[in-house]
């Protein structure tokens, strides 16, 4: 097997260095472009709810509406589970 030269080496070395290096930035340009999308949707709903304040009142009721179907959701879900249960043991 060929031995790599020290200037080869450090030449691969450089080029990997730089192709991780490319890759890093990729994704922290990828995360920045999520942060300012995720900054400019709360700056607009800032805006409109500023703008509407009846807004913050349908928003709190739709989520208060959202919570209690979700919890109704679960409960039924367990009920679900606890009869399939029940009727794999009187099988057994």
């Amino acid at each position: 097997m060929a031995r790599q030269e020290p200037q080869e080496r450090n030449c691969d070395n450089m080029l990997k260095t730089v192709e991780d290096l490319n890759r890093d930035l990729e994704k922290f340009l990828e995360e920045i472009e999520k942060l300012t999308v995720q900054a400019t949707w709360m700056a607009y709903d800032m805006v409109v709810m500023r703008t509407n304040p009846d807004l913050t009142n349908y928003m709190k009721r739709l989520e208060d509406a959202f919570l209690n179907c979700r919890l109704e959701m679960e409960k039924k879900w367990q009920e679900v589970l606890k009869e399939s249960k029940d009727e794999e043991q009187k099988k057994e």
